[in-house]
């Protein structure tokens, strides 16, 4: 030890370098890939008012690529610390826009009843809204649930763009059926656990509230003879 302190041996040390995450990673990448799937999807879905099995073909080769894409940037993101706001606001979007894209383009052939889409962009939407409401509260976690409903959704979504018949037609509307029951019964249990997030937030809120209230009144007490006793 020669006793002289490190900032004047060696000059001040530097800061630890903090890794700068750039928007051009490949979770981002993924992102944009999907966002851009979605315009070439409606394109390939309604051409020829969506009567040619060929181009359903290929529109259900861009669902299929955008489904897998929304899987696999996300865990990218996490394991390899490639975050970023971009990242936060563009994935869910494009999750939201490529089945929106499909459902409300299923129904606009006649393929799909309104009905179904309504309830799934209802509870997508909806669940959306909610998680922004009681966001400062906690965040409500992704449930296997919802996992499970995911892939229902996607599965269910594109055998109903490719042009099925007999018993895959059939099959079709049962995992459809499914989805949509999921989605339901999910959704109403995000709604669970958003109030119960949020009155558990307002209970820590209310009592924090007690705490300092308590702890300023003794001050104020202390406070009421000192000035008596400087008049």
């Amino acid at each position: 030890m020669t006793g002289v302190p490190a900032s004047a041996a060696g000059g001040p040390r530097p800061a630890p370098s903090v890794r700068q995450v750039g928007l051009w990673n490949i979770a981002n990448v993924l992102t944009m890939l999907r966002l851009v799937l979605v315009p070439a999807f409606v394109v390939l879905l309604m051409h020829d008012d969506g009567t040619d099995p060929a181009w359903r073909a290929f529109a259900w080769a861009a669902f299929a690529v955008a489904m897998i894409t929304d899987v696999f940037d996300g865990h990218l993101a996490r394991t390899y610390n490639l975050v970023t706001d971009f990242g936060k606001i563009a994935d869910p979007i494009a999750d939201k826009a490529i089945m929106g894209a499909a459902l409300i383009c299923l129904s606009v052939l006649g393929d799909l009843p309104w009905w179904v889409t309504g309830v799934i962009l209802f509870r997508e939407l909806g669940i959306t809204l909610m998680r922004f409401w009681v966001i400062k509260h906690g965040v409500i976690p992704a449930s296997r649930g919802g996992k499970i409903k995911t892939l229902a959704q996607g599965t269910a979504t594109g055998m109903y763009v490719l042009v099925l018949t007999g018993p895959l037609a059939t099959l079709r509307w049962w995992v459809m059926a499914v989805a949509v029951a999921l989605t339901v019964v999910t959704g109403l249990d995000y709604v669970r656990q958003a109030v119960l997030l949020r009155r558990a937030g307002l209970a820590r809120e209310r009592a924090g509230q007690t705490e300092q209230a308590e702890r300023a009144e003794p001050a104020a007490r202390a406070e009421g003879p000192e000035r008596d006793a400087g008049r």
